[in-house]
């Protein structure tokens, strides 16, 4: 379980945000700062390791907060959540290391497409201890023929490159959503969505298995 804060000074806006990062059961709202000044105090005694961030804030704005969390060091990523949409303030913001960068308004499937980055790297990293080129540059997003490959909504690319990863692993089973999702780590609302779109791609095949001795469950291969 991923602990989350929130830093948001619109009331709306931060509960907003906190029911779209609990309909992922990975994570946690360990608390809302309205502003930078105590969001950074709040990080220096709790153990947090996403930061959804607001840049527009009273005392301490969202880059400033950014920044001092750099010069302190702590360990800690960040998802921008801002209606700022400048080039300097989406520059500096990409230079401090961001995880993603969404621009208010925007639907509940990107917000979840961000955390579900979030995972994927935290994952790979978890799971790898040696990192092949091609590895580094799923993680990072390089230019290539998988990110410029058109995608429809709500299909990511590093977590479509996860799926598959898995699969190619397993490729003499045949395998449920659930299994998938169980193993993986992600959702199983997140699997279906994607073995639907290898399903309709001609990537994966599926059945129909109804020997589970209950309720009839649909069963993937790859290929």
């Amino acid at each position: 379980m991923f602990e989350v804060l929130i830093v948001e000074d619109d009331p709306m806006v931060a509960m907003i945000n906190k029911q779209y990062v609990s309909q992922n059961p990975h994570f946690h709202v360990a608390d809302i700062c309205k502003d930078g000044l105590s969001a950074l105090e709040y990080l220096k005694t709790h153990l947090i390791h996403l930061v959804i961030l607001d840049v527009y804030m009273p005392r301490s704005n969202g880059l400033t907060l950014l920044q001092e969390m750099r010069a302190e060091n702590i360990d800690v990523s960040v998802i921008m959540v801002t209606a700022a949409n400048d080039t300097a303030t989406v520059e500096q913001a990409l230079k401090l290391g961001i995880v993603d960068y969404l621009v208010k308004p925007f639907m509940s499937d990107r917000f979840q497409q961000a955390l579900e980055k979030y995972l994927f790297i935290q994952q790979s990293i978890q799971r790898v201890t040696t990192f092949s080129q091609e590895h580094i540059d799923t993680l990072v997003g390089s230019t290539g023929e998988k990110v410029l490959e058109q995608l429809p909504k709500g299909i990511q690319t590093q977590t479509l490159d996860v799926v598959v990863d898995y699969l190619k692993t397993h490729k003499n089973q045949e395998h449920t959503a659930e299994e998938i999702a169980d193993q993986i780590g992600l959702s199983r609302v997140t699997i279906r969505r994607y073995m639907n779109y290898l399903l309709e791609t001609g990537k994966i095949t599926g059945q129909m298995n109804y020997e589970t001795g209950g309720r009839p469950c649909m069963v993937y291969r790859l290929g």
